[in-house]
């Protein structure tokens, strides 16, 4: 193997006992597998490699992740540590490795994520450290069957995203912890053929129909759905021809292979990746600094969904107001007001459109009023008179509402539940 070094074009010759299998260079390790060995290099020391024995001297693919990588060959998943400990070898039913490749495997600092290939229907994640099913054990299922599979590199791990194409060229997003309640599997691209989720920060791109496509703020879509479409950087793609692929995406660069098998840099904005080092440091006021200098609608809106996720209202309050969103500035100036820290945090879990998870968090801590009053602003009428009643409170309130709001549209009362409780309760 020739290493050139495109710096200071200095040329290394690595030359090994038998024949190079595969080999990978990324986040600053070179892997090599021969026929016997496994050798790592780091990029800062060609002379003296890393070296340890094979099992099968049939490795078919190498992935690397920041702190570990993954060697698979005809006997399993092996995940080594770049000293050379095996630190886990990860097993499912059904496990065919001969088939796996990078499109359906996938590696994290702290997970391991792989399609099944009975039922390509079916996500299996793991611990990258011990080797064992996360969560539940459960696997990740879809409706239909997946394509590719991507995780997301960087932050808490449990905020750990995983991309993936299902057959119809959708991209899904979810998150790979999965706490006893069903986590939505959200779908935030349509006809994409290939992507790649950056290596510092998680932005994620692809080839989507005829543009190149950037999410800047994946997550966005969990935080405000409306601010997706305003995290976007697109391009057009048509000088790629047809089914190009993703390679990687490093820095802000993205390399993207066409189909004669040539390659195409693209560079993207730097200014995300700063914003979610900042976003990830909680170093809010040098956020405002960068959108303010930068003056672009992508960047506010990515802003303030980072905001929003991290719960910092001051900061969301100001990109809002940027992005010229006022109902959603006068919303969150309201939640500041409120007395007490459960009831801001509920109000909040409202604003990212968790109904369910505020009302029970209200309920938890004591508030009934608040959380049947919730239910009443959103015309649950059904679920405010099942609290009232079953917390014996407030039943003639739910009503006067009610019937206020029958009167508004001149409209007769027809619920029988409504009717039983009216004749009972004077309003």
């Amino acid at each position: 193997i020739q290493v050139h070094n495109v710096i200071n074009d200095a040329v290394d010759l690595l030359e090994f006992r038998d024949r190079v299998i595969k080999a990978s260079l990324n986040y600053g390790y070179l892997v090599v597998s021969t026929s016997l060995q496994c050798y790592v290099f780091s990029t800062k020391n060609w002379n003296t490699p890393l070296i340890f024995d094979l099992k099968e001297g049939t490795v078919s693919l190498i992935l690397q992740a920041e702190r570990h990588f993954l060697l698979v060959d005809g006997g399993g998943l092996y995940l080594y540590s770049y000293e050379g400990r095996l630190i886990s070898s990860p097993k499912y039913p059904g496990m065919r490795t001969d088939i796996l490749n990078a499109q359906t495997v996938s590696l994290s600092n702290d997970t391991l994520a792989v399609k099944d290939k009975a039922d390509e229907k079916v996500i299996y994640i793991f611990e990258a450290l011990s080797g064992k099913p996360l969560g539940d054990g459960k696997p990740l299922t879809h409706k239909t069957e997946i394509v590719e599979i991507a995780l997301d590199q960087k932050g808490l791990t449990s905020e750990r995203k995983i991309a993936f194409i299902d057959k119809n060229r959708d991209l899904f997003i979810t998150s790979v912890k999965r706490f006893g309640k069903e986590q939505k599997i959200v779908k935030i691209g349509t006809m994409v053929q290939s992507l790649a989720w950056n290596d510092t920060s998680n932005i994620l791109c692809g080839i989507q129909d005829s543009r190149f496509t950037v999410w800047y703020y994946p997550n966005a879509v969990y935080v405000d759905k409306d601010l997706l479409p305003k995290t976007l950087y697109e391009k057009d793609a048509s000088e790629f021809s047809q089914n190009p692929q993703v390679v990687s995406f490093v820095g802000n660069q993205v390399t993207i292979r066409r189909a004669d098998g040539s390659l195409v840099h693209l560079h993207v904005s730097p200014y995300p990746a700063i914003l979610h080092g900042h976003g990830s440091a909680s170093r809010w006021q040098d956020g405002l600094r960068l959108c303010r200098f930068v003056k672009d609608q992508t960047l506010w809106a990515c802003l303030a969904a980072m905001a929003v996720a991290n719960k910092d209202m001051t900061t969301a309050e100001i990109a809002y107001a940027a992005l010229g969103e006022i109902d959603k500035v006068q919303f969150i100036n309201s939640i500041k007001d409120l007395p007490s820290k459960e009831s801001r945090l509920a109000h909040m879990l409202l604003f990212s459109g968790n109904t369910q998870e505020a009302e029970t968090l209200l309920l938890q801590s004591g508030l009934v009023y608040q959380a049947i009053q919730v239910n009443i602003n959103l015309y649950n009428w059904e679920r405010a008179l099942d609290l009232a009643v079953k917390h014996r409170t407030h039943v003639d309130t739910v009503l006067a509402y009610r019937q206020k709001f029958l009167e508004d549209f001149g409209k007769k009362e027809t619920n029988q539940r409504f009717l039983q409780y009216a004749e009972g309760v004077s309003v």
